[in-house]
């Protein structure tokens, strides 16, 4: 199985979101980011070896990194839409929290070497144990992907100097 050509992509791929559905999606992603413990994190993981922890059954999520650079291997299945950060944040407290905005100097996503357009997403707050979370971020939605080969490249920083550069390589698969 090959990568997927561009010509196989086009804007059908983009998974158009609401604000309401882009915010809902944002806090699920922060609820089974934070779900899992540090030994199985997949934001933590640096090779995509816990990339499927407890994914929902309607959505694969992709995860962000804590900063710098990473490289995942995983498979996903080839009949789940994708949802996933360039760059995100949350902020917990007893009472619900502001979004914690962060000046953006560079955000990009490529799926096989095609930009893919990002969205800004503030959710409504959430809980997460005994706290309350907001969660913003820069996202991505792609629709159901062909069976093939791809590679995700995703790069953002912000005018602090944090920055991030994920790459994927994405086998999406018939279950």
């Amino acid at each position: 199985m090959g990568i997927v050509s561009g010509s196989a992509l086009d804007e059908g791929s983009i998974w158009k979101l609401t604000p309401q559905e882009g915010g809902e999606l944002a806090a699920r992603w922060w609820k089974w980011a934070l779900s899992a413990p540090d030994d199985r994190s997949p934001v933590k993981d640096e090779t995509g070896e816990f990339a499927d922890w407890k994914q929902p059954e309607d959505v694969w999520f992709l995860a962000g990194t804590y900063g710098g650079r990473v490289v995942r291997r995983c498979q996903i299945p080839a009949q789940q839409p994708v949802f996933f950060p360039a760059f995100n944040t949350q902020r917990g407290g007893l009472i619900a929290p502001a979004p914690m905005l962060v000046d953006i100097a560079k955000a990009e996503v490529f799926l096989n070497g095609l930009p893919l357009p990002l969205q800004e997403f503030t959710s409504k707050p959430f809980r997460v144990g005994l706290y309350r979370h907001v969660a913003w971020g820069l996202w991505c939605g792609l629709q159901p992907l062909p069976a093939g080969q791809y590679v995700l490249e995703i790069k953002a920083q912000t005018t602090g100097g944090f920055w991030v550069d994920t790459n994927y390589h994405l086998t999406a698969a018939d279950s």
